[in-house]
């Protein structure tokens, strides 16, 4: 069994070992892996996902190190997998997340949560004379420029940066 194998098998039985200098941490059977997360970013995710209310294991990986990120965080959680209204909300926290899904220990998808092109019912609109603010209605938001994370409001045309949305109800 070569070193790769050993260390994959390790991780899949639940014991922690070290590689070099990572530590790998167990496999999941089945469920989510949420990777590539902004450790910035880590605890808004918790809150968003509501994942203090889910109850088989998760685990939490944060601040480590990155090629591409210098830092990240990463959460596995077991026999969770999530909706597309609950990746939209991820999308607007973390727009570039790795998700993978995980059954009997095999990534069987991987994709990359984006923004879509619409938002609705998640970001609350910063101009306090929007009708949305004003009236019991879903806010909505266009993205205007998804490098830069840029929405407009549908309804008064308010731009905002992902960086200062506000979510609705948090």
């Amino acid at each position: 069994m070569d070193a790769n194998n050993k260390a994959n098998s390790q991780a899949q039985t639940g014991k922690q070992k070290r590689q070099g200098d990572e530590l790998l941490v167990a496999a999941i059977k089945n469920g989510t892996v949420i990777d590539h997360i902004p450790s910035v970013k880590l605890f808004q995710v918790i809150r968003l996902l509501k994942l203090d209310d889910v109850k088989s294991a998760i685990m939490v990986g944060y601040n480590l190190k990155s090629h591409k990120m210098g830092h990240k965080s990463i959460i596995k959680i077991e026999n969770k997998y999530f909706t597309d209204e609950e990746l939209n909300l991820l999308s607007v926290v973390a727009p570039n997340v790795s998700l993978c899904i995980i059954k009997d220990f095999e990534v069987v998808e991987k994709k990359r949560v984006a923004l879509p092109a619409d938002i609705k019912g998640i970001v609350k609109c910063a101009n306090p004379k929007c009708i949305s603010n004003n009236e019991p209605m879903d806010t909505r938001f266009h993205v205007v420029d998804d490098i830069n994370g840029t929405l407009s409001c549908h309804y008064c045309g308010k731009e905002q940066d992902l960086e200062n949305v506000k979510l609705v109800g948090h």
